[in-house]
């Protein structure tokens, strides 16, 4: 992504998160990959001024604790996260949950493919999409010096 700002992925499946580790490794995704197991550890990222704000977040639905829907409940209606670019990233293709993540605005909403070599596809597309998109620095919230400390996956 032209934007050198970490991505957080919020996923509790640790094979799931392997995968995405493993796809931006095969494209040469430069972003660091913080890591969060739910909703709830990501609100608490989030909102860690010690943590970078993310250029955009991957986030799974189907999380124990706080689901994805109730993140974006919670992250949408704070103005220090709310700008903050999600796209949902899941197994689930419920129209419900499709029309619920909209609702919420999300940038963008995909179904994980089951095949690597598809999956990999996906994230290429959602690499370029970010790396295509111009998007306002100081409208996201971006903390002047903050750096990126926990939970980065390497």
């Amino acid at each position: 992504m032209r934007n050198s700002r970490s991505i957080l992925l919020v996923e509790d499946d640790s094979i799931d998160a392997m995968t995405v580790k493993r796809a931006f490794k095969d494209l040469k995704v430069t972003n660091s990959l913080a890591h969060a197991i739910n909703g709830e550890e990501a609100l608490s990222y989030l909102r860690d001024y010690n943590n970078e704000v993310p250029c955009v977040i991957l986030l799974d639905l189907n999380m124990p604790k706080m689901n994805g829907i109730e993140f974006l409940k919670i992250a949408k209606n704070d103005d220090a996260l709310k700008k903050i670019p999600v796209v949902v990233l899941t197994t689930s293709s419920e129209e419900r949950d499709v029309v619920e993540s909209f609702r919420f605005s999300v940038a963008g909403y995909i179904v994980k493919p089951v095949d690597y070599k598809k999956f990999v596809e996906a994230i290429k597309t959602i690499d370029l999409y970010w790396t295509l998109s111009e998007l306002p620095e100081q409208d996201l919230g971006t903390k002047d010096s903050a750096k990126l400390e926990a939970n980065i996956v390497s």
